[in-house]
């Protein structure tokens, strides 16, 4: 899944990436609280962007050193 030279740094680097995608989700909820973007396009966004957190922490439960 990533470049990785141990068990312990994949996991260092899929956590930073499941909170980097958890943070978008945050951002994504911002935009829809400020209209910014019509909801029906925010909410498959999110939908996708909540699989990709789920999907990823699973992985990485998973991986726990």
């Amino acid at each position: 899944m990533c470049r990785a030279r141990s068990e312990n740094e994949r996991f260092a680097k899929l956590s930073i990436v499941v909170e980097e995608a958890d943070e978008t989700l945050y951002w994504l909820e911002i935009i829809k609280d400020l209209n910014l973007i019509a909801v029906a396009t925010l909410n498959e966004l999110m939908s996708e962007t909540e699989e990709i957190v789920k999907a990823l922490a699973t992985y990485r439960k998973k991986l726990k050193p």
